[in-house]
């Protein structure tokens, strides 16, 4: 289940002592039939080096439509890591909306020494899930599709009766949990309001490329040529997503949306760990004014600090450490992320930052658009294959969103 902040720590010196060998993970690979996780800096590098991902496989959509999925209490889990933004977005939500007795979740580990068989549960007992008996992840998508030969990923949903991945589109399921599990939800907050999905959407399929995934694509790629059109990508979208937090406490304005979710745990991240992977940084997270704020104004609310992770190995023995082993476990992250509270100026509701709703489940249900960022075709997840109509310095809802 989900670690607060703090819980970090006792999570890895358990993982640590639990003496998951590399022997021990094979052992297990063997008895239930997976294979090794494929390699991305291999399997999805195109031909000028840069880093295309993969598209997610289980994509069947919630609606109702036959053969569409169905919301349903305690039915489904989501499989999630500390350290990968994309999955510690629907848990948040899933928070947000109160429906932590509605849908399990899960956080995994890596597995053995060194990962090679991937997603598992090294902190549990026997090394495996208790709710379902998986030792990996890859288990729920062998079971669902035997000829699968992609990377295991999170945050994967799980149908807990059959035991199979049933979605692992992350491009997509805060939406399905924000829409279909309405009916469940022990609030009225509202963070996907059904006349503005179309700006929403777009935007948030912009920054999936641009910034989401800018990471991965200096990490990851394999040539100069791509690095630096990856590093110009991200740093010059990030100037133009400051310019718009200049004058809009949120993505959307006064008040969060899925947008600022999906923003958020990708800034997180980025500041306080991916940082080590892409080589010399233009601009630290904290380096720009707006988008600072707009970071310690979201820590400072429950949901989003409760899946912040401020995540180090101190155990390395050797005499010169890096940064993040020598400073960073020494900073009082607590005192230097606590907001001023001077963003709320730019809000018409500043005590509010959560739209609220009471509109009939039937009314709130939409079908949710799909995402060509899930296509099949290597050349349709080209990071630059991207269209917004609004510029992202500018927010198209500006005033629009208000509370009842």
């Amino acid at each position: 289940m989900a670690l607060d902040a703090c819980g970090i720590a006792a999570h890895r010196k358990k993982v640590a002592a639990s003496k998951y060998s590399d022997d021990v993970a094979e052992e297990f690979a063997k008895k239930v039939g997976v294979a090794p996780r494929p390699n991305e800096t291999k399997s999805e590098i195109g031909e000028r080096g840069e880093f295309v991902r993969q598209a997610n496989w289980f994509i069947k959509p919630f609606g109702d439509k036959e053969g569409e999925l169905k919301a349903a209490p305690n039915k489904y889990g989501i499989y999630w890591a500390h350290g990968c933004h994309w999955s510690n977005r629907p848990v948040i939500v899933r928070d947000i909306l109160g429906l932590q007795d509605v849908i399990y979740d899960r956080a995994v580990t890596h597995t053995g020494e060194t990962n090679v068989y991937g997603h598992g549960f090294a902190d549990q007992e026997g090394f495996k899930d208790a709710r379902t008996g998986f030792y990996f992840l890859s288990e729920a998508y062998k079971n669902a599709d035997p000829n699968y030969k992609g990377r295991a990923t999170t945050p994967t949903l799980v149908d807990l009766d059959t035991k199979e991945a049933v979605n692992n589109d992350y491009h997509r399921l805060t939406n399905y949990i924000e829409v279909y599990f309405r009916k469940y939800q022990t609030t009225d907050i509202d963070l996907y309001p059904v006349k503005y999905r179309k700006e929403i959407d777009e935007f948030n399929d912009w920054l999936f490329p641009t910034i989401n995934n800018g990471h991965y694509r200096m990490a990851f790629c394999q040539s100069p040529e791509a690095y630096k059109e990856s590093y110009d990508d991200f740093y010059d979208n990030l100037e133009k997503l400051d310019k718009r937090l200049e004058n809009n406490r949120f993505i959307f304005g006064d008040y969060i949306t899925d947008s600022d979710v999906r923003l958020y745990v990708t800034l997180v991240r980025w500041e306080t760990s991916y940082y080590r992977n892409v080589g010399p940084m233009k601009k630290r997270i904290t380096e720009y004014k707006n988008i600072w704020g707009y970071v310690l104004d979201l820590f400072s609310i429950p949901e989003f600090k409760k899946y912040t992770f401020f995540e180090f190995n101190q155990d390395n023995p050797e005499f010169f450490k890096p940064y993040s082993e020598r400073i960073a476990p020494k900073i009082d992250y607590e005192k230097e992320w606590a907001t001023d509270g001077s963003r709320k100026k730019l809000s018409s509701d500043p005590e509010n930052v959560y739209l609220h709703s009471n509109i009939s489940f039937e009314e709130y249900k939409t079908e949710i658009s799909k995402s060509h960022w899930n296509s099949k075709d290597f050349n349709e997840r080209n990071p630059f294959n991207r269209e917004i109509s609004t510029d992202p310095s500018i927010n198209p809802l500006k005033g629009l969103l208000k509370n009842n």
